[in-house]
């Protein structure tokens, strides 16, 4: 299996919008996150503003012409923080500008084949953010992921529509001390 990665920046990553909720629809609406079509409507309808924040960045896999997986992000300020958080992550985290990471998502038939990895290896690539922040749902099999690949829980969040969200944390420069 050959995976072609592609890298978007801003609205250059509009032609990938379309297949990118089809996917969005195809892993969401697997347990235990059960969405349906008013969460696929909600996502397709705010990628266009997500596509205008600064340091938006989209990473596609194709393979053989299909979307694999995606991942994508944009560019938390200094100060800023995840809507509905149960408090403050710790001060250093909370002051410096993060990298948000909205999505990361492989296809089912794609999983295990390193396609996320790959995903999520290009999309960190040469980030000026210090750190990298992104919610999971506890009950995901992807937590166990992000907690193996040294991302660190610093919170929750808890939306209307879900269930509460760990708020994870990893650190882009862990070779620099602090």
């Amino acid at each position: 299996m050959e995976v072609f990665y592609t890298v978007s920046h801003g609205h250059d990553a509009a032609s990938f919008f379309d297949p990118l909720v089809d996917l969005y629809a195809r892993v969401y609406v697997e347990p235990p996150y059960e969405e349906h079509s008013d969460q696929f409507s909600r996502f397709r309808d705010r990628l266009p503003d997500e596509a205008d924040r600064p340091g938006f960045t989209l990473v596609t896999a194709t393979v053989d012409s299909t979307l694999a997986g995606a991942a994508y992000g944009w560019t938390m300020p200094a100060g800023d923080w995840w809507s509905r958080a149960d408090g403050d992550p710790p001060i250093e985290i909370r002051a410096a500008v993060k990298l948000a990471v909205m999505e990361w998502i492989v296809h089912p038939h794609r999983r295990g084949a390193g396609v996320g990895a790959g995903l999520m290896r290009r999309l960190l690539a040469d980030r000026s953010e210090r750190y990298a922040t992104l919610a999971s749902d506890p009950r995901s099999s992807a937590r166990q992921v992000y907690a193996r690949n040294g991302w660190r829980q610093v919170g929750t969040s808890v939306l209307p529509w879900g269930p509460p969200m760990d708020l994870l944390v990893l650190d882009l420069r862990p070779e620099r001390a602090r």
